[in-house]
């Protein structure tokens, strides 16, 4: 089966062309809007500013709204390890989902197989590292929550598309809740800055607020069935096996 990709030209976009080796992400996002129609609509509108590189349909029918070699105007205010401002680096992928805002649901089948071929294909093509594919709550944890919980990162993983844990559901359900000493925290956090997370301004911060929304960030993505923005041996089980992988 191959992937068939349409044309939908946003006018939202930087007019310089940057080069292929620029690219080192792909970032997933999902639409947050009610209607397909109004996502597609907000997307190509001039009046925007905002944009995205492929946009794919809930029947799975992909689209290209800005080419590769232009920044597309996706990621916002973000940072992920040294990189900072991910658009000049990145590529984004929008992915139809009313989001958590208006009844937020899985993601189709068919929504899926796409986004697989396409990510395959770009990985490919700008030799795209695991590793660096991310999603926009990643990069943006105090602004964004999407792709969200519902996201299939683990089969995704299972197809070379990100990361994921290598750990058993009962080692996990058997630490959930279990709470943490101050040095298993820090240890915690010292392994979401080997991951990538932006930790220099947790460290340098008194602001509970963005631990929790950091927290959350890392499990809407490794921690799915439970996201409370609090901190237990299970993500710390987590964190380790994810950086001890990057080692």
């Amino acid at each position: 089966m191959r992937l068939k990709i349409f044309s939908n030209y946003s006018p939202n976009f930087d007019p310089i062309k940057r080069h292929k080796t620029q690219i080192k992400f792909l970032i997933f996002h999902y639409t947050g809007m009610e209607k397909e129609s109004d996502a597609i609509n907000k997307l190509t509108n001039f009046k925007s500013d905002v944009s995205c590189h492929y946009f794919i349909k809930n029947n799975g029918e992909t689209s290209v709204m800005v080419p590769d070699s232009y920044v597309a105007w996706h990621a916002g205010k973000s940072r992920w390890k040294h990189y900072k401002s991910l658009n000049k680096y990145s590529i984004g992928i929008e992915i139809n989902n009313p989001g958590h805002d208006f009844n937020y649901k899985k993601f189709s089948k068919k929504q899926i197989q796409s986004l697989i071929m396409l990510s395959k294909i770009l990985i490919k093509k700008y030799k795209i590292n695991s590793k660096n594919i991310l999603g926009h709550s990643d990069i943006a944890p105090e602004r964004k929550k999407d792709p969200g919980e519902k996201f299939p990162w683990k089969e995704l993983s299972e197809q070379g598309i990100g990361l994921w844990h290598s750990l058993s559901i009962q080692l996990l359900k058997k630490n959930r809740k279990v709470e943490l000493d101050k040095v298993s925290k820090k240890i915690f956090y010292n392994n979401l800055s080997k991951i990538g997370y932006r930790i220099k301004i947790i460290k340098n911060s008194k602001n509970r607020k963005f631990k929790n929304y950091i927290v959350k960030a890392f499990q809407r993505r490794f921690r799915q069935e439970l996201v409370n923005g609090k901190l237990d041996k299970e993500c710390l089980i987590i964190s380790n096996n994810l950086a001890k992988k990057l080692a």
